[in-house]
């Protein structure tokens, strides 16, 4: 099995514990609040929420894709990292893919705002490849979500602080 790796930055101007606790930890209330993001709901179908669990995320069912199951993989408050497989639906269900996980750090900068890295890994079936565009492509749906979410911080300077 190949292993295709990406890396993608961002910049926010929200504190990075702040930002982690919208993203990350309370994800799972918030996203489905947001109309925006097309989430129905988001159900921690095996475990606690912590590393292990298996999370399924139901969309509105205007979109091709109904659902996601992924596995937390890893959840650290304090360094602000978070890590998780996508194990069923979207890109996981493609025949070339094996499976895909992701690790995010979230860090403080200076300026009071964070910076912030995705690793997402593509573990592709055996003479499968990805392409640097597919990847793109899920990039920048999970940009919007990124800058969906800092709007809504934005927009309420009192929540997740």
């Amino acid at each position: 099995m190949a292993v295709t790796t990406f890396s993608s930055d961002f910049t926010s101007s929200i504190p990075a514990a702040r930002l982690f606790k919208a993203l990350i930890l309370d994800a799972d209330n918030l996203f489905p609040k947001i109309t925006l993001l097309a989430i129905k709901s988001i159900d921690t179908i095996e475990g606690e929420g912590g590393p292990g669990s298996i999370k399924q995320i139901n969309f509105e069912q205007d979109g091709q894709v109904k659902y996601v199951k992924h596995r937390v993989d890893a959840m650290d408050e304090e360094k602000m990292v978070y890590a998780y497989t996508l194990v069923e639906g979207g890109e996981a269900s493609k025949e070339n893919i094996e499976s895909i996980s992701y690790e995010m750090k979230f860090e403080s900068n200076p300026d009071g705002g964070c910076i912030g890295n995705k690793i997402s890994k593509y573990n592709m079936k055996e003479g499968s490849e990805i392409k640097e565009e597919e990847f793109q492509e899920g990039r920048m749906k999970d940009f919007g979500v990124f800058k969906v979410i800092e709007a809504f911080l934005l927009q309420n300077p009192d929540a997740y602080v």
